[in-house]
Formats: C-alpha cells, structure tokens, sequence
C-alpha cells in the first residue's frame, strides 16, 4: 500500500471495502468517532450510507471521497457542510485512512488532493476541520497542509462514554 495516492467520488462499489476496513478498525476508530450503528460494519449498512451522501452531493451539500493506494480503496475523505454562498465560501473537511495503511503518507496526501477540490471544484475559500484534541497524527496531516489551530469546542463531542473537546482548524484557500 506505498503506492500513490489519489482521491475520487465515492462509488456504491466501494461499500464492500469500506465495510471491510471499518469493521477491521473498528477498535483503532473508537477513541476518535462516536460509536456507530452494528449495520455501519455491513456492505449493505455502507450501501445505504454511500447512497445518502451522494445524494447530498447532488444537492451540492457534500463531496464524499474516497482514498485510493494502487487503486484500492484505503480511506475516505468527506467535504461535509459545503456552504458555496458568495459570502460564505467553506467547508469542512474529514477523512480517515485503514490502519494498514496508515503511516505512508496518505493521509496527507488525501488532505492536499481534497484542498484542489475545495479550491478549483467547489470554489471555496475556507477549509475547516477539527481533531480530538489528542489526536496528534491528525493534527500533524492539517498542519502540513496549511491548517493552523484556531480554538477549542468546548464539551463537543460525546466519545468512548464522555464528552470530549475538539480543537478546531481552518485554511484560507485563497491564499
């Protein structure tokens, strides 16, 4: 899995490998998302999610991706919250990277693919995202990429039976 990286539309195809990869991590994943529902480990649980956010594409809301190594499907990299107004300009960006995959680089490079997304697709100016505020390897991705720190969501989250701060980045596209 050193091989490039690349990001594309997510595909009801990608359902099977997702589910894969989730279901494999899904101890790796529990310090960093809220418990999801048992049918998010299933093909058919991933099917209808895929279905739901491009749907959500469609109506211009959200760019759902996934990360490719050698044209496997290693990870997702969602711009959720897409605000296009003229005035607003931004979205938010997430992803994750299967734990077989991780600590290659993709992360980073995912993050930079979905930048030109945000800038030369959509048109944004604001890139936003925030990370648990010990997610360090996450933090160092957004870093490398232009991102810097600009506060803390208080009690914002609700993870591993507590609730939890998240610390909040963005990046100016334009500049």
């Amino acid at each position: 899995m050193h091989g490039s990286t690349r990001i594309r539309l997510i595909e009801p195809t990608d359902a099977a490998p997702i589910a894969a990869h989730r279901t494999r991590d899904a101890e790796a994943f529990r310090p960093w998302e809220p418990t999801p529902p048992p049918e998010f480990f299933t093909p058919e649980g991933q099917a209808e999610r895929i279905d739901k956010l491009l749907v959500a594409h469609q109506a211009g809301t959200v760019w759902p991706g996934v990360v490719l190594a050698d044209n496997q499907v290693i990870g997702q990299v969602t711009i959720a919250s897409i605000l296009p107004q003229p005035h607003l300009r931004r979205g938010s960006l997430g992803y994750w990277i299967a734990t077989v995959a991780q600590n290659q680089g993709h992360a980073g490079r995912a993050v930079a693919h979905a930048l030109r997304v945000m800038t030369d697709e959509l048109g944004l100016h604001r890139a936003e995202a925030s990370t648990n505020m010990e997610n360090l390897p996450s933090q160092r991705v957004l870093r490398r990429n232009g991102f810097s720190p600009y506060g803390v969501a208080h009690s914002s989250i609700f993870l591993d039976g507590q609730w939890r701060d998240g610390l909040l980045w963005e990046r100016i596209l334009d500049d």
